[in-house]
């Protein structure tokens, strides 16, 4: 669903305030995608963003609790309002850029971490999660191929957040690709679930809008 049908979507909803803060900002950020075909770099960021506005929660509240663990109790949630969507999407998408994302080494944290010599080997780990990934597929487990995907698009994410890539770079167009690929897709159906349960809690903003 495109930013376009996504904001009628939501200026024909009543929502609590803090959700409707929210998802305007999620929303502002896809369209701010949406304009970056010619620039990779740009477009994945913005994609980051606008899901990173879907789930970020007080952090005051939460400082004890990692990035992660905050990440999988909102994937969770997901899967248990709308399963087919994102299973679907899954399933039309593994064969491509899903597939491709997860078999590629340069956005598995491991082996970065076997690089910087701080463990003596990634591979076991990478195949077992290749394998993990194509066994919740085939049972139907979502959220675990959900975290799976997560875990990659996240180690992109610090990857090109926290200056471990060069702009623009030859070296990593084929993990971006795959990645706004995946992340175009997935964003919108993530907010249109969220429009959708409104009702239910998904925490205080951690960035109030303050008058």
């Amino acid at each position: 669903m495109s930013s376009i049908k996504l904001t009628r979507k939501f200026k024909s909803s009543t929502l609590p305030e803090s959700l409707s803060i929210r998802l305007h900002r999620a929303i502002s950020w896809l369209k701010s995608a949406e304009k970056q075909e010619g620039n990779l770099d740009m477009k994945f960021i913005s994609l980051w963003i606008s899901f990173n506005a879907c789930y970020a929660v007080d952090i005051n509240g939460l400082n004890s609790k990692p990035e992660k663990a905050k990440l999988r109790e909102f994937t969770s949630s997901l899967v248990q309002f709308d399963k087919t969507r994102l299973y679907n999407l899954f399933w039309e998408k593994f064969s491509g850029p899903v597939k491709v994302l997860i078999e590629n080494r340069f956005v598995f944290e491991k082996f970065w971490e076997y690089t910087r010599g701080e463990s003596d080997d990634y591979q076991v780990a990478f195949n077992k999660s290749i394998t993990q990934a194509t066994n919740c597929l085939s049972k139907q487990n979502i959220e675990g191929l959900l975290e799976v995907v997560l875990e990659r698009l996240y180690t992109l994410r610090n990857q090109l957040i926290h200056g471990g890539a060069t702009y623009n770079s030859k070296l990593n167009r084929s993990q971006l690709r795959d990645a706004c690929n995946i992340m175009q897709l997935l964003v919108p159906i993530i907010i249109e679930i969220m429009l959708e349960n409104w009702n239910r809690d998904w925490g205080v903003i951690a960035y109030p809008v303050v008058k």
